[in-house]
């Protein structure tokens, strides 16, 4: 069988990170965070690639991109959250699980920040948590492909106890 894939993207400013607002990002780089991430999915022997574009449209084309490529998307769309129906409607196109993460709470933050657009198409939303938020995500993620082995297997005895 082959590895799980996951694609995580980063949309725009995380390749600030560790130099942008570290009251709400804290100081560590985006780097870093993918490097703790490829160590989880290391240990879970899940295969790990990372995009970050500044630009929706990129971040579309790499959402569509993940069809029958990848087997989950971990997102942070930042800014894109609040207001890219575009984004969302590629999350849900894809029909492939989506966790959505934002690295401070949102909901404490400004009011236009409060909402997020994408996550309704999401399978959750993890936020506040700082760089911890994008770990979270990668256990949730192993957590949901877990789920997804386990109903194939009842779904495949059940499909065997009929045939007999």
């Amino acid at each position: 069988m082959a590895k799980q894939r996951i694609m995580v993207i980063q949309g725009p400013n995380i390749n600030i990170l560790g130099k942008r607002d570290p009251r709400h990002y804290g100081n560590i780089s985006m780097e870093a965070i993918h490097n703790q991430m490829k160590t989880l999915a290391n240990q879970a022997n899940l295969d790990i690639e990372f995009f970050q574009s500044n630009y929706e449209g990129e971040i579309v084309d790499k959402i569509q991109e993940c069809m029958g490529e990848f087997d989950g998307i971990i997102i942070n769309p930042a800014a894109y959250a609040h207001t890219s129906i575009a984004i969302r409607d590629a999350l849900s196109a894809v029909q492939i699980p989506v966790i959505e993460v934002h690295m401070s709470n949102i909901h404490g933050r400004e009011e236009f920040r409060q909402k997020s657009m994408t996550a309704p198409v999401t399978a959750g939303q993890i936020s506040g948590f700082g760089p911890l938020s994008y770990y979270l995500a990668t256990l949730g993620m192993i957590q949901i492909f877990e789920q997804i082995k386990f109903i194939e297997e009842q779904q495949n005895a059940a499909g065997n106890r009929q045939q007999r």
